[in-house]
């Protein structure tokens, strides 16, 4: 890859990782809701399992848009992980603004209110899981904001390299077949 084909592809990745930023910003929104409002859990569940096929698709654009139609698998799966390194920073940002300034302990008092609740207790007693469940509140609390963005952001890089595989062996064409 010459430097010119390396700019252009991080130009690319760029914007569709800010994309990807929005997509996650809006199922991490849903989320949030979600916990209000059990459709707008679904419709957060369902975006994320979007996720590779939205990648899958920008990458197809960027093979049909940008090179002719042709990419290789090195190529394909370094624009997926550049994508979605440039996405999860986005995000990271996001997450990190809602739990710093807007949350104001909203998440974790709405996790404490659903194991409060005498069915959840008993599902938990009876699966053996109020401790685990107490020691993972007890460290929720102490994350701070920074905290729990770079545990998303991490866990999204990590996903974004694994996935990368699976799309760049889909995507990538040898030659053009018109």
């Amino acid at each position: 890859m010459t430097p010119g084909e390396y700019i252009q592809l991080k130009a690319f990745a760029r914007v569709d990782g800010a994309i990807m930023a929005l997509l996650w910003g809006i199922a991490f929104a849903c989320y949030i809701a979600g916990l209000l409002n059990p459709i707008l859990l679904f419709i957060a569940i369902i975006l994320v399992f979007v996720t590779p096929f939205v990648a899958a698709k920008r990458l197809q654009m960027f093979r049909d848009h940008a090179l002719g139609g042709i990419i290789s698998f090195r190529r394909g799966w370094a624009y997926v992980a550049m994508m979605f390194f440039y996405g999860s920073l986005l995000f990271a940002l996001v997450q990190y603004g809602y739990f710093a300034y807007l949350d104001k302990g909203f998440l974790l008092h709405t996790m404490q209110s659903m194991m409060e609740n005498a069915d959840a207790r008993q599902m938990m007693a009876d699966y053996g899981m109020s401790t685990v469940m107490n020691e993972s509140l007890a460290q929720m609390r102490a994350m701070r904001p920074i905290d729990m963005a770079l545990n998303m952001l991490t866990t999204n890089l990590i996903l974004g390299c694994i996935l990368g595989f699976p799309i760049a062996v889909v995507i990538k064409k040898s030659q053009n077949n018109n």
